[in-house]
């Protein structure tokens, strides 16, 4: 609860990430062998999906305490940096699960492989669409928009007007949920498992019957998950310094 801004745009993630998990079910339980029908999480999905927003909202606030500042640069550099770090972590998980759970199931067509742009079927780990890629970077935007609305909810109308233009933050959130999804998909590709089994199913493992599409057994998707949203998180200050610059 370092931030009501944080806390909004993890339940905003949940919210929208759980609603995508129960879109056409039934067309992924035919593309995926393991898929799982719900959206429940485990303990280790929370930590893969939240560890890296949680580590940089406990920095903000030892930083700033438990209250909200603005995103200022110049006044404010280290707690603008983790709160956007945060936002970062959050459009990443954002934009990868709508690309994951409404690319599949939405685009006409099958994904293209992100490392060589062959096709490759429905739910393969690196594949990548139009409508994922459209999907990934909304989600961010969603979640750079709940940070905006929650920022000018909970700061004196002084704070806001003494401060640079908060709006940038959407965009910033866009571009993390579009570029963290294609983290994870690159990462996919290389380092994790993809087969089809005898029904026509995309299985994460190799076995008898299971022909191999790409990837190596490396990585599973909690990692991939963690790495990906780490990254992105450690990426989102300097975007963000590189967007307030650019328009304040």
């Amino acid at each position: 609860m370092s931030s009501y801004v944080f806390s909004a745009g993890l339940i905003a993630f949940f919210v929208i990430g759980s609603k995508a998990t129960k879109v056409k079910t039934s067309m992924k339980k035919q593309i995926e062998a393991d898929y799982s029908e719900g959206g429940q999480r485990n303990w280790i999905q929370v930590i893969c999906n939240g560890g890296a927003a949680t580590g940089f909202a406990t920095l903000y606030m030892l930083e700033a305490g438990c209250r909200e500042k603005p995103i200022d640069f110049r006044m404010s550099y280290y707690e603008s940096s983790y709160a956007l770090a945060v936002l970062g972590a959050l459009a990443c998980c954002c934009g990868d699960t709508l690309a994951s759970e409404l690319g599949s199931v939405w685009s006409k067509g099958d994904p293209r492989l992100i490392t060589s742009f062959r096709r490759v079927p429905r739910g393969t780990n690196g594949g990548i669409s139009l409508v994922g890629l459209l999907v990934s970077l909304a989600g961010g935007l969603i979640i750079g928009l709940v940070f905006l609305l929650m920022t000018v909810l909970c700061l004196t109308g002084y704070a806001i007007r003494s401060s640079p233009p908060q709006y940038p933050v959407v965009l910033v959130g866009g571009i993390c949920g579009l570029v963290g999804s294609l983290i994870d998909s690159y990462l996919g590709a290389l380092f994790q498992f993809s087969g089809i089994d005898e029904q026509g199913r995309v299985v994460n493992r190799p076995g008898p019957g299971v022909k191999r599409i790409n990837g190596v057994v490396m990585l599973d998707n909690h990692a991939v998950n963690f790495i990906s949203v780490a990254i992105t998180a450690l990426m989102a200050p300097r975007v963000g310094l590189e967007v307030w610059t650019y328009f304040v």
